[in-house]
Order: structure tokens, then C-alpha cells, then sequence
């Protein structure tokens, strides 16, 4: 589970790029995070993360607060960045390697994820090639299959499908609802609301740095009864921040 309560975030003296957030993301559920650009996802994924501090409120996962408890909370939960470009001058075995280590998983378990991992995301033959030679979607292959090597219980993605082939697409959209099917927490935010229609259990819709609405998609429809697909009710739940 990932709990915001009361979070903010101020930029450059006075702009609040995330007001006063409260969001309960309950274990067993994908929810989808979706917002226009700069309405404040990516901050709070990063405060989420630990990446960036809040400037007030408290953010908990699985109990444990990101700010006074950073291990403990960093342990519970894996991290897909909007930037895939890190350790650019390792191998991609060695970056698994690092993750592996990281969270110390034992050699045979990931031996094992790393072999199923690579099938499932076709990347058997560029584990030796460094990630430098990657296209951008390798590179988002690999950082995925960093996360997914410790199979933490929380998972928390930004704009994850960003440059994957539909193979890998559909094949991290299944391993998501899997994930949840087993009791864990999956947070992801997009831009392309037919992935979150169809992927998600409940959606945040976020603008200007403010929750506008947390719900089944349902639910959303049903306070939008004229709109007839869920991109006419996005616009008109923004429009009216």
C-alpha cells in the first residue's frame, strides 16, 4: 500500500507543482495516474520514490515513511523512472547483476528471472552488448527487468510502455495484472487512456498539482453521463480545475 497524506511540493519559491495531495493505493489493484503534462505526476512519483523530499505531509509505503525510514521504505518497492538513461557503461547482465545485489536476491532465483526475463522481452542476445548501444526501447526493457528481477511488492511506473514493442507491451501489461492478482500494489501513470481503460482497477486524475477525482472508472463515467468515451471525460474533469 502507498499513502500520501496532506503532500506538497514547492518549486522556486511559491509554485505548488503538488497542493495538499491525500491518495490511498491499496494493495490487490492497478491504478492508473494519469494527468496533461506538468500537472504534478512525475513530482509525486519522484517524492513517492524518495527522490525528491515533500516540502510537507508524509508519504508511506507499506508502513514505512520515505523520509525517515529510506531503506526500509526503498525495499518495499520497485521504480521504473520516466528516464531511461542510467548506467549507460554497464553491460545490460551486469546492470541486472547490480539490481540483483541491491536487493540482495540469491544467486539461483536470479539466474532464473534473469533467463525468463530476457525470453520474455527478447533480449537474450544484448545482455553482453553495454547499454550505451541500446535504442531507447532496450533501454526501457532493461530498467524494467531491473525492477521486475527482485519482484518487489510494490510497484510503482512511469510512463512504462514508452517506447516498447507491442510484445513487450503485452507482456508487461500481463505481468501487472498478475502482479496485483497476487495481493500487490501496482501504480503506473500514462498518457494513453485506452491502456488505462483497459489495464486499470481505479484512476487518479491529477492537474495543476491537485487529485480532481480517485475512483473506478465507473464511477467517473457515472458523474459524467454525456461524455460518451473516457478521453471527453478526461477533458471535461481538467477543464473545470
Amino acid at each position: 500500500m502507498i499513502e500520501l497524506r496532506h503532500v506538497t511540493k514547492i518549486y522556486s519559491g511559491s509554485h505548488k507543482a503538488v497542493d495538499n495531495i491525500n491518495l490511498t493505493i491499496p494493495t490487490g489493484e492497478i491504478i492508473g495516474f494519469i494527468g496533461p503534462n506538468g500537472a504534478g505526476k512525475t513530482t509525486t512519483i519522484k517524492m513517492i520514490s524518495g527522490i525528491l523530499s515533500p516540502d510537507e505531509g508524509e508519504i508511506l509505503i507499506n508502513g514505512k515513511n520515505i523520509v525517515t525510514q529510506p531503506l526500509e521504505a526503498k525495499k518495499e518497492f520497485g521504480i521504473v523512472p520516466d528516464n531511461a538513461d542510467i548506467f549507460l557503461r554497464l553491460k545490460g547482465i551486469e546492470y541486472l547483476n547490480f539490481m540483483a545485489d541491491m536487493y540482495e536476491v540469491d544467486n539461483a532465483t536470479r539466474q532464473q528471472r534473469i533467463q525468463e526475463l530476457s525470453e520474455t522481452f527478447e533480449m537474450q542476445n544484448a545482455l553482453n552488448d553495454k547499454i550505451l548501444s541500446y535504442s531507447h526501447g532496450m533501454r526501457q526493457k532493461i530498467v524494467i527487468m531491473g525492477v521486475l528481477i527482485s519482484d518487489p511488492n510494490v510497484w510503482i511506473l512511469d510512463e512504462p510502455m514508452t517506447g516498447l514493442d507491442p510484445q513487450s507491451s503485452y507482456s508487461l501489461k500481463q505481468r501487472m495484472k498478475d502482479h496485483a492478482a497476487k495481493g500487490n500494489t501496482v501504480f503506473f501513470s500514462t498518457h494513453v487512456l485506452e491502456v488505462a481503460e483497459k489495464l486499470c482497477d481505479k484512476v487518479a486524475i491529477i492537474n495543476k498539482g491537485s487529485i480532481l477525482f480517485f475512483g473506478t472508472l465507473e464511477e467517473l463515467k457515472a458523474q459524467h453521463p454525456s461524455c460518451d468515451s473516457l478521453e471527453a471525460v478526461f477533458m471535461e474533469v481538467i477543464s473545470h480545475a
